[in-house]
């Protein structure tokens, strides 16, 4: 096992999974508490029209997935909070166009596309030091923002209206926490990839929602198994030869049924 640690692979695996697992922890409990696990889902596959974009004009897709996350999420939550029409309609349409975007500018672009796997079932054993350093980036901006905006974030969770009349800006940070979750989902895109996004996302603040109530708790707890739901999926994949991503995953949704029932027996 020491051995495995002293891999540079491994050791890159390791420190992307503490740092998605810092952003999940924050951003996922927001996700949850404010059941927008559809929209999330939205962005985590529009992205994959921005990853398009970055093999189609030769540019670093991972720049191409954060921006077309980003935009993709905040016309999501407009359509959201202003049309008239059926909004999961509309966002799950704008979700299909994305991918289909993608996979367009794909198929037009000449030559090998390297990597183009990772993108849709991750890559956490190959993940560079240069996309360390984003991901260290992000989780600064994440943390900070959470840190600068907790009151109005919690006010704009649970009572929207009380959090009106008292003039805060609700739907500008509504729009800045669905750039969050846009930010949030290109993190752990690297490690589980598009299709599976949404679970690392939701399941291990789902799990620490199940035990404890308070938001800053549930964010603590929600990261630390975050990091052990990776580390058991990871050390699970290296040792039987299997997918790390869907390794991680399956972890994941286990531990979420086994919290069930652990809270079900309880009560």
């Amino acid at each position: 096992m020491i051995e495995i640690l002293q891999l540079e692979f491994m050791q890159n695996a390791i420190t992307a999974g503490v740092l998605v697992s810092i952003a999940c922890g924050i951003i996922g409990t927001f996700v949850v508490v404010n059941r927008i696990v559809f929209i999330s889902g939205g962005i985590a596959h529009a992205a994959y029209g921005g990853i398009g974009l970055g093999y189609f004009f030769r540019f670093n897709p991972m720049i191409g997935a954060i921006a077309f996350a980003v935009f993709s999420g905040l016309a999501m939550a407009w359509v959201e909070k202003n049309t008239k029409e059926r909004a999961d309609t509309i966002i799950g349409t704008m979700w299909a166009i994305g991918m289909g975007i993608g996979i367009i500018l794909i198929d037009l672009t000449k030559g090998y596309k390297a990597n183009l796997m990772s993108y849709l079932f991750g890559s956490i054993l190959a993940v560079p030091k240069s996309d360390l350093l984003i991901m260290a980036v992000l989780d600064v901006i994440i943390v900070g923002m959470v840190c600068l905006f907790y009151k109005e974030l919690l006010a704009i969770s649970f009572d929207p209206v009380f959090a009106t009349t008292r003039n805060i800006p609700v739907n500008a940070l509504y729009l800045m926490l669905i750039s969050a979750i846009a930010l949030t989902i290109v993190m752990v895109m690297q490690v589980v990839g598009l299709i599976m996004v949404i679970a690392l996302l939701t399941i291990p603040a789902a799990v620490a929602n199940q035990f404890v109530q308070e938001i800053k708790q549930m964010m603590v707890l929600s990261s630390i198994l975050g990091v052990l739901f990776i580390l058991i999926g990871l050390w699970l994949s290296y040792a039987f030869n299997l997918t790390s991503g869907a390794t991680i995953i399956v972890v994941s949704g286990l531990a979420y049924f086994l919290s069930l029932g652990v809270k079900t027996i309880h009560n």
